[in-house]
């Protein structure tokens, strides 16, 4: 009887060595071009098409250099994981210890920054390169349990088999990404490896639920350091006439005065005390706050001219949106899987689309509006000066540029909306 992909991993928790056999001949047949005895899963599949597009060599382990200990040491202290590093170990290490695995905890670029469990799987863990400061991307090792949900952005499990490379096919990696909560933007991946024997297919709900109460903790810390730092600006703001608002060092709005509350500001990455015109807000007077800044408004008028857009979505894993031009001066804003399709949408459609047309292109269901318009209202919190609505589009005086990756099957390569899937058939893009 011919066997399902879901019966595979129902039958790993009874008989993994012969599930990793199974996988191994599927594995083979489809890497050789030949008709597989089972059809790999999607996730798995359009994870093998992107190696093999990519030149990843299925049998030859490349393993990119370590990370100094001090660059590690760096990365460490500049991620917000350091932050929830209790919460992953309360939830994963005491039952990966037991089930012989171990916690990895990986930043948003694939590289292994802190590692622990149990003993003999991080020795085996050593002889696969499993090392702190590896380079773990998926277009560098293959599939596998860290680099491919930073590309899906999603929970993956990795069985046996199922990892590219034949050094790792003894094997199990099971990793999920740690979203920040504020933004959607991905901070990285925790995972829970172990030796093949050692799998179960619940594994895959007990770390994503972990990582979900990760983020849960991350948007704690973030609204305590908004009520400190609203504490802080409460005084100064009541001694100002005009507007003016604290926000921290992310944008994100504690307090105001004299207009209404955005929830967040578009900051450029290294602002600093000064004048300077900043995006939905203009030209401002910017003064340090202890935990943030002061933007108050200013009257000096900004400069005309021609402003550019640019959408950079040629990086797997980080789109930006760069605006230049027209009095903005530069700056950049790193932007969510979600915006990264609607800014893409916009940027086809120059005559605009309604918000029923572009649920039909993220979602294939027109009458998704309400989730269109919830996100919409959240773009033109940093591209509200360059958008019109009614229908949405880009303003006329906006030169749109896109930079799309080399390969148009690496168009956002987690997204599931029907146009972005035809974009990477064909650009649709002059």
């Amino acid at each position: 009887m011919a066997l399902s992909p879901t019966d595979v991993t129902q039958l790993a928790t009874v008989d993994s060595a012969r599930a990793a056999r199974v996988l191994s001949e599927v594995r083979a047949a489809t890497l050789s071009g030949q008709r597989a005895p089972v059809a790999p899963r999607p996730v798995i599949e359009r994870s093998w098409e992107r190696m093999l597009r990519s030149g990843v060599d299925p049998d030859h382990d490349f393993r990119s250099g370590l990370l100094s200990r001090e660059e590690v040491q760096r990365r460490r202290e500049d991620t917000a994981l350091r932050h929830v590093l209790p919460v992953l170990r309360e939830g994963l290490l005491s039952v990966a210890d037991v089930a012989h695995h171990i916690m990895v905890v990986a930043d948003d670029e694939g590289r292994v920054l802190w590692r622990e469990g149990n003993s003999s799987v991080l020795r085996k863990a050593d002889s696969l390169g499993f090392e702190l400061g590896a380079d773990w991307r998926e277009d560098v090792v293959g599939t596998n349990g860290i680099g491919t949900p930073v590309v899906v952005r999603r929970p993956v499990q990795v069985f046996a088999s199922e990892h590219f490379q034949r050094s790792q096919t003894s094997w199990t990696c099971t990793g999920a990404p740690i979203t920040d909560p504020r933004d959607g933007r991905l901070l990285g991946v925790v995972d829970v490896s172990g030796p093949l024997e050692t799998m179960h297919p619940a594994t895959l709900a007990w770390v994503d639920s972990v990582a979900k109460l990760a983020e849960a903790r991350l948007r704690e810390l973030h609204l305590s350091a908004l009520e400190r730092l609203r504490a802080v600006a409460a005084p100064v703001l009541a001694r100002l006439t005009g507007w003016a608002l604290a926000v921290d060092r992310d944008g994100w709005t504690a307090a105001v005065t004299g207009m209404p509350y955005p929830n967040r500001i578009s900051l450029p990455k290294r602002l600093t005390p000064g004048r300077r015109w900043l995006p939905t807000l203009g030209p401002c007077s910017v003064e340090p706050l202890a935990g943030g800044w002061l933007l108050r408004g200013a009257d000096e008028p900004v400069p005309p001219g021609a402003t550019r857009i640019t959408l950079d979505l040629t990086r797997p894993r980080r789109w930006s949106v760069t605006v230049s031009g027209g009095g903005a001066g530069s700056w950049s804003h790193e932007l969510s899987p979600r915006h990264a399709e609607l800014v893409y949408l916009l940027a086809l459609h120059p005559a605009g689309r309604s918000a029923a047309e572009l649920a039909e292109d993220m979602f294939g269901d027109p009458g998704r509006t309400v989730t269109v318009r919830a996100e919409m209202s959240r773009v033109r919190r940093y591209l509200g000066a360059f958008l019109e609505h009614r229908p949405y589009r880009f303003r006329e005086d906006a030169e749109v540029e896109v930079l799309l990756p080399d390969d148009p099957r690496d168009l956002l390569p987690h997204s599931s909306a029907p146009t972005v899937a035809r974009g990477r058939i064909s650009t649709g893009m002059s």
